[in-house]
């Protein structure tokens, strides 16, 4: 009996698998955000309460999207064998667990952003597939159909019965839908009457789960194979891109500045809610700025290329940043200013929001006013001298020095509309942040570690400070609750990125804590108070314990 469960829950994983092969194959072909996985993923960090994404993104990071998927692959694959186990009970219930994977993941993609109603036929497709086989496919202790190849050829149970089962069949050994003595199907019958057709042979089910394993495979690696072609494309694509050297190049970094200053690009930090990286042919993009303008406007890449670049040092820091945490970092951006191109299309009066929308459905909104007092907004192209890395953007996202990434920073964008704040909300507004979101004030202890163990003598103690746009006038460290005694300011590029800082410790022996707190260019001092994220950033100071010895 336990072999026979097992065997049935076998069963469902494959055909499960199949029909995933075939739906992921289909959506390879067509547009890859309508695979039903990518779609259902996407579903569940749509509908996840905030806290519940918050409490991801600060406990798995970068491997939060990975996780997701893991996780929807594990409860596919338990439905999948409890579907498999109740079909080979009643087969009308095997029915139950395609049709509810075929909705679930036709309702996914339908309600994704700029979906189409062909979005729905990869699980659509899938979710045939699977019913299909779970019917066709013979189940270990289920009775073969009618007209199944083993019942056609042998209407009468001559084979049954010269392979050792014809009497224990004839005599209903095993009961309605068990498989005979030797447990293999070999002697199964229905209730004895002479109506009845036998289970399915060890040797037909093996033929069979091999023809659906083989034609998972097939189809997988189709999926694969085109997926590879895709990424190689776009790969190509990239690698052809050659920046212009820009019309208003970044001043050099003063001397004195430490090592470390820019992020290096592959440890540059990711948080978005794309669970598959968008790979955009360069030579297809464009990107539409229309809404309450005066003149819609329409450019592709080479057009935005030939629009007079800037080059800027600029911090970027994420709104999911905890108090010392890792989401932030400054890169060298190159890009084509965006105020420009506002003025140029003409708003309308009364307009007071942008609204960039990325190639995956992501929509941030950006107060107007924000990208037209004279900070250095842009459609960045470039970042640390070579084209925007798939991860970040590429070809063109869009950059806003001093605010949070969610109100400013689009990645993948292909389209800008001028609009109001009354008359649309963006994806992260719509689940309860802030409308306006400037950076905060913040700092960062980065030497010595958290629960480090030092010799006693001399520390450095060193870290960063920001406030985009706004700069950093002073960093302060209290060493175990005492006075407030300011550190030392390196150069920086400009007010839009982080300062580094450095303060001179004569570390007693035993154990300590650090404190630090910024005061920005406008001389307020950043609040001690611990606040989370949401909605509308982090705030209190970074504090670490260590030992001396």
């Amino acid at each position: 009996m336990i072999r026979r469960t097992l065997a049935a829950a076998g069963t469902g994983l494959l055909v499960a698998a199949a029909g995933v092969a075939v739906a992921e194959l289909l959506a390879t072909a067509v547009r890859p955000q309508a695979a039903p996985l990518v779609a259902v993923g996407g579903a569940v960090v749509d509908g996840a309460p905030t806290p519940v994404k918050e409490g991801a993104v600060r406990t798995f990071g970068t491997y939060d999207k990975p996780l997701l998927l893991g996780g929807i692959t594990l409860a596919l694959a338990l439905l999948a064998a409890l579907t498999g186990i109740a079909a080979r009970r009643r087969p009308v219930l095997g029915l139950l667990g395609p049709a509810v994977l075929g909705v679930a993941g036709v309702g996914a993609a339908l309600t994704r952003p700029d979906a189409s109603p062909a979005d729905a036929l990869p699980a659509l497709a899938g979710a045939a597939v699977a019913a299909a086989l779970l019917r066709w496919l013979p189940l270990p202790g289920r009775p073969a159909a009618p007209n199944t190849p083993d019942a056609a050829a042998d209407p009468v149970g001559v084979g049954r019965e010269a392979s050792g089962g014809g009497a224990a069949g004839s005599a209903g050994v095993g009961g309605p839908g068990e498989g005979g003595p030797d447990g293999d199907g070999h002697g199964a019958g229905g209730s004895g009457s002479s109506g009845s057709t036998g289970g399915p042979t060890r040797r037909t089910v093996v033929r069979n789960a091999t023809l659906v394993a083989a034609g998972t495979v097939f189809a997988g690696a189709g999926a694969a194979v085109l997926r590879r072609l895709t990424v190689a494309d776009a790969a190509r694509s990239r690698e052809a891109v050659r920046l212009p050297a820009p019309a208003s190049p970044a001043r050099p970094l003063p001397a004195g500045v430490a090592p470390g200053f820019r992020t290096p690009t592959e440890e540059f930090y990711r948080v978005d809610t794309a669970l598959t990286v968008p790979r955009i042919d360069v030579d297809s993009w464009r990107l539409r700025l229309h809404g309450l303008v005066a003149r819609p406007v329409e450019v592709s890449f080479a057009d935005l290329l030939d629009r007079g670049l800037i080059e800027r040092d600029i911090t970027l820091s994420c709104v999911s940043n905890e108090v010392g945490g890792p989401y932030v970092g400054t890169a060298r951006w190159l890009g084509a200013p965006l105020a420009p191109l506002l003025r140029a299309a003409g708003i309308r009066a009364g307009a007071d929001q942008l609204v960039a929308r990325s190639d995956e459905g992501m929509t941030i909104g950006t107060p107007i006013e924000t990208l037209l007092d004279g900070r250095d907004a842009m459609l960045a192209v470039g970042m640390n001298g070579a084209p925007l890395p798939f991860a970040h953007g590429f070809p063109v996202r869009m950059l806003t020095p001093g605010l949070y990434g969610y109100a400013g920073a689009c990645k993948w964008v292909t389209e800008l509309e001028v609009t109001t704040f009354d008359a649309f909300d963006a994806y992260w507004v719509r689940r309860g942040w802030a409308r306006e979101a400037p950076v905060r004030t913040a700092s960062r202890i980065d030497r010595p570690a958290p629960f480090a163990r030092i010799p006693a003598g001399p520390v450095t103690v060193a870290g960063v400070a920001w406030a985009q746009h706004r700069g950093i006038a002073a960093v302060e460290v209290s060493v175990d609750g005492g006075p407030w005694r300011a550190a030392e300011l390196l150069p920086t590029a400009s007010t839009d990125t982080w300062v580094q800082w450095r303060y001179a410790w004569p570390a007693p022996a035993g154990p300590h804590s650090l404190r630090v707190r910024a005061t920005d260019g406008t001389g307020a001092t950043q609040p001690e108070q611990r606040r989370t994220p949401f909605p509308d950033g982090a705030t209190g100071h970074h504090t670490i314990t260590l030992t001396v010895r």
